[in-house]
């Protein structure tokens, strides 16, 4: 919005044939002079055709971007800033009908049905473990970088795959056998329980390391505790 109050006042005067727009935002530069499929398209188009006006009418006359970065603390910064907020034009919305705006409902109206489903233990499964985030809150499904959890674990493939299956207890361990493969040895072999679960390898068990039993339900504890435990959630063969 700033930009296009400066372009427009700088427009409105026939005696200007250099237009200089210095910005820290060149990103919002660039779509006030381009087209194509933009969300902000319909409320763009206004000043894009004043634009190409201006440099269509007069050969000498043109539009430069100089980016200044706004950490330098510019005062004139500061003076757009507060212009464009107190500014009581009415702004140019873009239209709810527009294709990015449905595309960006649309995608919304997925995520939450998906989120849904997964809250549902009966989707989820019953024995699927939840987890927070550092800040205490319960870590929901998303797509966007890595999804839910691959961005705490990291890249490596050991550490996921033993953490997968002790998040979802499809591991090699007693309780899983006991379901699976009844006849099958269930006892932990540090000799303490005869079922071997989940929570007793990262709460109890004396054969892993005990200063990294998990602290809460954050899940940047329990990735310490398979990270400190290499055996722990691990086929025999490794």
């Amino acid at each position: 919005m700033a930009i296009q109050i400066g372009v427009t006042s700088a427009l409105e005067s026939a005696e200007n044939h250099k237009i200089i727009i210095i910005t820290d935002a060149l990103e919002a530069g660039k779509k006030i002079t381009s087209s194509g499929d933009q969300y902000l398209q319909k409320s763009i188009i206004p000043i894009a055709e004043s634009i190409h006006h201006f440099l269509g009418k007069d050969g000498r006359n043109s539009i430069h971007f100089w980016y200044c970065s706004n950490k330098l603390k510019w005062p004139r910064h500061a003076l757009v800033d507060e212009e464009a907020k107190s500014s009581h034009g009415l702004l140019n919305l873009p239209e709810k009908n527009s294709l990015l705006f449905s595309k960006k409902k649309e995608c919304n109206l997925l995520l939450e049905s998906w989120q849904k489903l997964f809250k549902d233990s009966r989707k989820k499964g019953q024995l699927f473990l939840d987890f927070k985030d550092d800040n205490e809150k319960v870590i929901k499904l998303t797509y966007a970088k890595g999804g839910l959890w691959l961005p705490h674990i990291g890249i490596s493939n050991s550490i996921s795959a033993r953490f997968t299956r002790m998040m979802t207890r499809h591991a090699p361990i007693g309780e899983y056998r006991q379901r699976f493969f009844p006849n099958s040895l269930t006892q932990c072999p540090c000799g303490e329980v005869d079922v071997q679960t989940r929570e007793h390898i990262f709460m109890q068990c004396r054969l892993y390391n005990a200063t990294l039993h998990p602290r809460d339900i954050c899940i940047s504890s329990f990735i310490e505790f398979v990270v400190g435990n290499p055996t722990s959630f691990c086929f025999d063969n490794g």
